[in-house]
């Protein structure tokens, strides 16, 4: 079975703390630089930033959080992001959206949880049929109490798709 593979990282270290933006939907779609260091791969090209039509996307504008799947098929999306420090969420929240940017937006996997007593890192896997031409993006938001949204900064964060391109059918 062909399996083909989008691998995405963003960190504060190497690119400074990525400030949260709420969109309408009350997430942060986070988003990813066009390069290949900090261990990002992506031979598919599922996230060029010619993708998404006029002129080619800079990081950190909102089309840079969007992986662009090559092909149909069983997707596996895996994320993971680490938070700053902040006392004042009481809950955190994530999702995988298909067409996050456009008129099919589509949100699956939504998880929410309470802050540890330690740092806040959080790690998230979801499987669902891919389709090419359909952008995937994971968006996350913080919450305090009266569903406040809470502007924390993100630390680090990872996206990642793999497509099972030989989906076997009866």
């Amino acid at each position: 079975m062909s399996l083909v593979i989008c691998s995405l990282l963003w960190d504060a270290a190497r690119g400074g703390k990525q400030a949260v933006t709420y969109d309408n939907d009350g997430y942060h779609l986070v988003r990813f630089p066009y390069t290949s260091d900090q261990e990002s791969y992506d031979p598919w090209k599922m996230h060029d930033p010619a993708h998404g039509g006029g002129e080619p996307s800079k990081f950190p504008d909102a089309r840079s959080g969007l992986i662009w799947p090559s092909h149909d098929g069983w997707g596996v999306l895996s994320a993971l992001v680490f938070w700053e420090p902040d006392s004042r969420p009481n809950e955190y929240r994530a999702r995988f959206v298909r067409d996050p940017l456009g008129p099919g937006y589509d949100s699956t996997a939504t998880t929410d949880s309470a802050p540890t007593g330690g740092g806040q890192y959080r790690s998230y896997v979801w499987q669902m049929f891919v389709r090419k031409g359909t952008p995937l993006g994971f968006k996350v938001s913080a919450r305090d109490t009266g569903d406040v949204k809470v502007k924390t900064p993100l630390m680090h964060a990872q996206f990642k798709l793999a497509i099972h391109t030989d989906v076997k059918v009866p």
